[in-house]
């Protein structure tokens, strides 16, 4: 029943992936596509778990903490970019 509940979540998040891979592209805005890209990296993150749960290996709990700290790091990189114009005063 775990498996069924797993496979299904995992086809939600792909959805969810997808959704936001044509919000970063056709974003009207750059901060849409910021965001989108934020979101994006929650969704691997979340996509990640998921298929550590599914294959019983602490690894990809690891893979997912660093795609966390990259993807926020990336976030806070852009976000001040786009604000500032450089990332480091």
């Amino acid at each position: 029943m775990i498996d069924l509940a797993l496979d299904i979540t995992v086809g939600a998040i792909v959805i969810a992936m997808l959704i936001c891979g044509w919000r970063v592209l056709r974003g009207p805005e750059i901060v849409d596509r910021i965001l989108a890209l934020d979101t994006l990296y929650v969704n691997v993150v979340a996509l990640v778990i998921v298929l550590g749960m599914r294959q019983h290996t602490d690894l990809l709990f690891e893979a997912a903490l660093i795609v966390a700290m990259l993807g926020f790091v990336g976030t806070v990189g852009l976000s001040r970019y786009l604000t500032r114009g450089d990332v480091i005063e």
